[in-house]
């Protein structure tokens, strides 16, 4: 799938809750579904500068030249908002990535139902991906978080 069929996807699933309780609920079951990033990835070089909480954010590239990306967090909010973005963003190719447009976040009204903070946190997730897709771009031999 792309990327804009993918936040086409959440979109339509966070259009079927009611309020912002359910969508919250949403949120953390994807953070408890997230695949555990190996505890190795878990360095000072892979947190996520601007978040309240720690998120550790690690991308790889794959032999199809993609970006593969884990993260954890200690926050469970958060690591449903990583656990999202890494659903759009991984397996996808660096030009994708670094070209994608943001705008269902504003559809979906996360970053206006999220606390100051955890939005300046949200947006420092995006940019950290990008920057990674960026890096890869410059650099394809080389994995970006490596």
């Amino acid at each position: 799938m792309t990327i804009k069929e993918i936040q086409e996807e959440i979109v339509e699933e966070f259009a079927f809750f009611t309020d912002w309780t359910e969508r919250y609920e949403h949120i953390i079951n994807l953070g408890k579904e997230l695949a555990p990033i190996d505890e190795k990835h878990k360095t000072d070089d892979n947190i996520i500068k601007g978040c309240q909480s720690r998120v550790w954010l690690h991308a790889n590239k794959t032999p199809d030249g993609k970006i593969a990306f884990t993260a954890d967090s200690d926050a469970i909010l958060t690591k449903g908002i990583i656990a999202l973005m890494i659903r759009i963003f991984s397996n996808q190719s660096p030009e994708d990535i670094v070209h994608a447009d943001t705008g269902f976040i504003d559809e979906i009204g996360l970053k206006e139902h999220l606390s100051p903070t955890r939005a300046n946190g949200l947006v420092s997730m995006v940019k950290q991906i990008k920057f990674y897709a960026l890096a890869m771009q410059s650099n394809p031999q080389k994995s970006p978080s490596t």
